[in-house]
């Protein structure tokens, strides 16, 4: 097996630059804010963090490919970093402290690229998991003050917590109907958002999630925490990894119920 230890080493120091960034001017009066052709909003520390991770990357790892959420894809080969400089970034340019910055490694495999490290470090909640292929996943400080995460043991929908973003792209999708069943099925609902959800089913505080649009950049660090934790991430079709366009996380106990209620199955 692979020995992702000094990919990992590199991810967290990556973290630590863009966690300086971004804290930097979090809640900043003079925050520069754009509107991106899709409608959604980027700040100039969206673009310093990504600019700041790539320039590391190049200097550490110049043969690797990076793709980023604000500059696209640079390079080829088998190995490709995936960053979100700031995912949560309405979050961000409001004052909620809810976002974080997303960085994985991607190698390519039989399947096509799967991700092999990922580290979310969200510095305005003092918090960071991360996660490499064989070696499990873990919340904490640093990798040398860290505890390792599980997924919950939950078996019944009746007795889930689930979390979800929003409702409106359930609806553009036609699968509100199902997604409202799955509400009421379940003990407890909240609407937690972005990064957040997938890191509590890694740690085992939440017991499913699911959103119906999303980039790979936003999925490939959350999708190997969430494995290594001992749940599955999928698409909303089942099909495993960061690769759908959408994401359904849980801890693989109640993966099919969930999947069946969002695809409509489980409606009268």
């Amino acid at each position: 097996m692979a020995d992702y230890h000094d990919d990992l080493r590199l991810a967290h120091v990556l973290a630590d630059t863009a966690d300086a960034a971004t804290m930097d001017r979090f809640r900043a009066l003079d925050l520069k804010v754009e509107t991106k052709p899709d409608m959604t909003p980027v700040s100039e520390a969206d673009k310093a963090a990504e600019e700041l991770i790539r320039g590391n990357l190049q200097r550490a790892r110049p043969r690797d490919a990076v793709l980023g959420e604000e500059y696209g894809v640079e390079g080829t080969g088998p190995r490709r970093w995936v960053i979100d400089p700031i995912d949560g970034t309405k979050n961000y340019v409001r004052g909620v402290p809810v976002w974080a910055t997303l960085i994985a490694l991607m190698e390519a495999g039989p399947g096509g690229f799967q991700p092999v490290v990922g580290v979310v470090s969200a510095p305005a909640l003092g918090r960071r998991w991360w996660a490499a292929k064989g070696l499990g996943a873990y919340t904490g400080r640093s990798l040398t003050s860290a505890t390792r995460i599980h997924v919950s043991k939950v078996a019944e929908l009746s007795d889930a917590s689930f979390a979800y973003s929003s409702l409106s792209g359930w609806e553009e999708q036609g699968r509100l109907e199902g997604f409202l069943g799955l509400t009421r099925a379940c003990w407890r609902t909240r609407g937690y958002g972005d990064f957040w959800p997938y890191m509590m089913v890694a740690e085992g505080s939440v017991d499913l999630c699911a959103e119906p649009e999303l980039s790979l950049w936003d999925m490939a660090a959350p999708a190997i925490v969430v494995q290594e934790a001992g749940g599955m991430y999928t698409g909303l079709d089942g099909r495993p990894g960061p690769h759908g366009g959408n994401a359904a996380a849980s801890n693989g106990l109640l993966h099919e119920e969930l999947l069946g209620h969002l695809n409509g199955r489980h409606l009268a």
